[in-house]
């Protein structure tokens, strides 16, 4: 048998020889279509295989003794026999596609010859290898060794394949191999018809191929490949073949191919600064190369992308969800964070330039700020942002670039944040649109002494610049014109972001970004004051602007609903008031016809007044409201209610119904008030009585009166829909808070404290176990869940008790105050809206803005004794008489001269001091007026002001 192989071998090797003619004519003659033909192929394959195993020269077997004299023709002859193998692989490829991922122990079936001839052909150590690798890319047989791949997966499933190292992937990795590093010594060819563009899109191609993904990943191949894909940006696309279905194109199998290697060959020791430069280029072009790309269908995108917008209607189809998981899932925390740190590997995140960052520096922040940026609006943010924000120095090294970049200029004007255009490539706003979000996330989980005392991750010097510089940016994105021209300074070239993406997108996007990130600064702030609450207004805002921002669809009033906290307060009062006014003007022309009477028991106030005023709709609401007090007799108290008597019931009322005696709020340590958790114990329609106060305060804000109930912060959030974090807890529950703390920087085991993801409620002596998650009774604290457990008692604790008395409570306070009103303001302002401060009681002011008639003028010598008696009055008294002159004990928020109408003093009586004597003060509240008998002198004793029984003073006049 052995003697019989040898002569064939023999035969073989002459059939084969420089001077054979038989396998010229064999491969002239040879029809793919003829299956006589295809064995003896496969023969063929076979008997070349077993002449190599035994002799192991397979160019003495085509060349004779020398191949330098017959290498043409020993090259063109290797060239047909491997370009025949793979029409013929091709030609019958839906009959062999269960053959094509077989191993080569498999020789019995027609493919594996045919493909164990190929890997020993193009083997990289033959001389003629770059030869025939050359011939393959000219004629297109990677495009025929893609449609066989195609087939021999048959769909783009995400299967199990059953064996490694297939003939199938053993011919790839040959020919991936010939790269033109030494020993190949291939040149470029066609970018359409090499094995990126043409096997590198196969879908899921690493899954039928493991071996290859590791070859790929580890021997420089993928630098090589990513490098050459980069070089092509822009036109990538158009190199690529055409796409296998809508819901599979070819670039977004590219993208999860190369993402999903990324990984391995960025964990390289000599992963250098350039693969880096490259990796990111390419991603992000081919994640924003096409408009449907959504992933995980993501909600947090608030921009709105402004493509091409013609007339005709385009229909976007979804991504593959396994194509779409694919890619998801490459881009993990691992993958971000080497990214990431071989950018910044060299850059140091302190002590920069004094002439601005230098061009490594530009190049890493644009390629990082670019990829990011796109990542933002196609993946969920919450599992990546952790990563950006702790693990890496992304915030640090961004905060030093801007701030470099402002410090290196004359002045930060919308021109120069604008100069980053490459072409029609955004780059300057990028690194703010990354950096605000990054930083955002931040602030959500560092504790109070990590921000103020440790300037974690940024000093409260830093910070006070970067308020100074964001308020900048955002005035100027929201309201100046920014086609005024500048010198173009240094910008950041990120070519690879798509020309789709229009400038307006981007700054859309980042006056959102930056507004957000104000306004969480703006909360630090307010907790301890460490800027001027002024470092927040922009210096443009005028009375011009002020009456803008009152219309719809003017710039102001853009700038009003995007970024309220620019405009300082008292600005934005006026605006309130004013949409308030508006309001109740367009029903005071139905007054005479609409106006609802309650006929209030005093000591049945909080009961009558729900009874009534839950019946009414929100157009009665917003209508007058008069009120006849009844005494315990059932009698009605005198006097017509022009106002007064409603600013009088509005202050009981609220005083009643917000009592903790009541039972619907308790108070913090510092006596702030907020929803009780445990309100259903004592009131079975808690839920109801919550949406009436609800309404209630919204009518005293709807009718600017001013009561005295100092909400807790955390619950005036709620107001404005806003999630409450860690950082308020200590308003609430300061003892919780330091225990939290307390864990976080805990050092040792936290398992061994024997903590469970689960919350203790205590309401009224009745204790309830609560679990925080799933299966949290079960589940132990451990040093790597510890700051899950942290956030999720807080978010317990300040969200999850109070959720359905906050939610009720909102729905009844909307009725009256819409939500685009109390977005213009934080939560300490709207403190100011409810109850005005302190420093509306000054006498001074109310001197300044108070009007004389019946004979008294501001130097009567009766009205100098009385602004002096005025002045000497206790705040208690004061809020007391101003209570008894306007109904309300709190001045107007912005100064008497807001007072409508002003403040006025009438004289009442005769001259006679006998007559005075027996008079006393008088007053109508409904017109702020002092009824003021015409004293000579003034001594100190205890009286009343008339009809104001409850205010006794401490000095007046005869």
């Amino acid at each position: 048998m052995t003697a019989q192989i040898n002569t064939i071998l023999c035969a073989f090797r002459s059939a084969f020889g420089p001077d054979s003619d038989f396998l010229r004519q064999f491969l002239f003659f040879f029809n793919a279509e003829n299956n006589d033909d295809v064995l003896a192929l496969v023969n063929i394959c076979r008997l070349l295989q077993q002449f190599v195993q035994q002799s192991g020269d397979v160019v003495r077997l085509f060349s004779g003794l020398d191949y330098s004299s017959t290498c043409p023709l020993v090259n063109y002859r290797v060239k047909q026999l491997v370009y025949t193998c793979i029409r013929a692989l091709h030609q019958n490829r839906n009959q062999l596609k269960d053959q094509f991922l077989l191993v080569p122990e498999e020789s019995s079936v027609t493919a594996i010859p045919l493909l164990e001839v190929l890997v020993l052909l193009i083997d990289i150590k033959l001389p003629w290898s770059c030869k025939i690798v050359g011939h393959m890319f000219q004629n297109n047989a990677f495009g025929l060794l893609r449609e066989i791949i195609l087939t021999a997966k048959d769909d783009v499933d995400n299967r199990i394949y059953p064996a490694k190292g297939s003939s199938l992937e053993r011919v790839l990795t040959v020919v991936m191999c010939h790269i033109g590093q030494k020993p190949c010594i291939c040149s470029y060819f066609d970018p359409r018809y090499d094995f990126s563009s043409q096997i590198l899109t196969i879908p899921f191609l690493w899954n039928a191929f493991p071996d290859l993904r590791q070859v790929y990943a580890t021997q420089g191949l993928n630098q090589h490949y990513v490098h050459q894909m980069a070089t092509l940006v822009p036109d990538l696309i158009n190199f690529l073949p055409k796409d296998i279905s809508d819901e599979i194109p070819t670039y977004a199998c590219l993208l999860g191919n190369i993402l999903e290697t990324a990984g391995i060959a960025l964990s390289q020791p000599d992963c250098s600064f350039d693969m880096a430069m490259d990796l990111a280029a390419i991603a992000t072009f081919l994640l924003e190369s096409h408009p449907s790309l959504k992933l995980l269908n993501k909600k947090e995108n608030s921009v709105t992308r402004e493509d091409d917008t013609g007339d005709d209607e385009v229909m976007e189809v979804a991504l593959d969800r396994k194509l779409e998981q694919q890619i998801c899932n490459a881009i993990d925390t691992r993958f971000l964070l080497q990214l990431t740190n071989i950018l910044f590997r060299d850059i140091s995140s302190v002590n920069g330039s004094d002439y601005g960052p230098d061009d490594r520096e530009v190049a890493a922040v644009g390629a990082i700020c670019g990829f990011l940026y796109v990542i933002f609006n196609t993946l969920p943010l919450e599992r990546i942002m952790t990563v950006l924000a702790y693990r890496t120095e992304l915030v640090p090294m961004l905060w030093k670039f801007m701030k470099q970049c402002h410090e290196n200029k004359q002045r930060l004007s919308l021109s120069e944040w604008l100069s980053y255009l490459s072409g029609d490539a955004p780059g300057w706003l990028l690194p703010l649109a990354v950096f605000c979000p990054v930083y955002k996330h931040m602030l959500m989980i560092v504790d109070n002494e990590e921000f103020y005392e440790q300037g974690k991750p940024l000093s409260l010097e830093d910070i006070r610049s970067l308020i100074i510089l964001l308020k900048q940016v955002l005035w100027q994105l929201l309201w100046v014109n920014h086609t005024s021209s500048a010198t173009p300074v240094k910008s950041v070239p990120v070519t690879t972001v798509s020309k789709r993406q229009s400038i307006e997108a981007i700054q859309q996007r980042v006056s959102i970004v930056v507004s957000e990130l104000l306004s969480q600064l703006q909360d630090w702030n307010n907790r301890r004051q460490f800027t001027s609450p002024t470092d927040f207004h922009a210096d443009g805002v005028n009375d011009s602007f002020i009456s803008q921002a009152l219309m719809e669809k003017t710039r102001a009033n853009e700038v009003l609903k995007q970024a309220a906290l620019l405009i300082p307060f008292t600005s934005r009062v006026k605006i309130f008031t004013s949409q308030l006014a508006d309001v109740r003007q367009q029903h005071g022309s139905q007054a005479l016809f609409t106006r609802n009477r309650f006929r209030i028991r005093r000591d049945h106030i909080l009961e009558d007044a729900y009874n009534q005023m839950s019946q009414l709709s929100e157009d009665d609401l917003q209508g007058l409201i008069r009120v006849s007090f009844v005494n315990e007799f059932g009698v009605e108290e005198a006097g017509i209610d022009g106002g007064g008597i409603f600013k009088d019931f509005m202050e009981n009322i609220t005083r009643a119904a917000f009592d903790v005696q009541y039972g619907l709020f308790k108070e913090t340590a510092d006596h702030q008030l907020y929803p009780n958790p445990g309100s259903g114990m004592i009131h079975e329609q808690h839920l109801q009585f919550f949406h009436f106060l609800g309404t209630l305060l919204a009518k005293a804000m709807f009718e600017g009166i001013l009561v005295d109930l100092p909400f807790a912060t955390f619950f005036l959030s709620k107001l404005k829909q806003k999630h409450n974090y860690l950082n308020d807890l200590p308003s609430l529950d300061p003892e919780l808070y330091r225990h939290l703390i307390f864990l976080k920087h805990y050092e040792g085991n936290i398992s061994e404290l024997e903590l469970y993801f689960v919350i203790v409620n205590n309401e009224y002596g009745e204790q309830t176990e609560e679990e925080l998650l799933p299966g949290g009774k079960n589940k132990r604290v451990t040093n790597e869940n510890v700051i899950t457990f942290i956030h999720l008692v807080a978010n317990h604790r300040l969200n999850s008790q109070i959720r359905q008395q906050s939610s009720h409570f909102l729905r009844g306070f909307q009725q009256l105050i819409q939500k685009d009103w109390i977005d213009m303001f934080n939560e300490q302002e709207l403190q100011l809206l409810i109850s005005g401060s302190l420093d509306s009681l000054d006498v001074d002011d109310l001197r300044l803005h108070t009007n004389y008639a019946g004979g008294y003028h501001s130097e009567h010598y009766v009205i100098e004794m009385f602004w002096e008696v005025l002045k000497g009055f206790s705040t208690e008294n004061k809020k007391k008489f101003l209570k008894f002159v306007t109904g309300c004990s709190r001045g107007p928020l912005l100064g008497f001269r807001y007072l409508e109408p002003l403040f006025c003093i009438q004289r009442a009586g005769g001259n006679a001091i006998d007559e005075a004597l027996d008079r006393l003060p008088t007053s109508a509240t409904c017109m702020n007026l002092l009824k003021l008998p015409p004293y000579t002198r003034f001594i100190t004793v205890p009286y009343c002001f008339a009809l104001s029984l409850q205010f006794r003073i401490v000095k007046f006049w005869f």
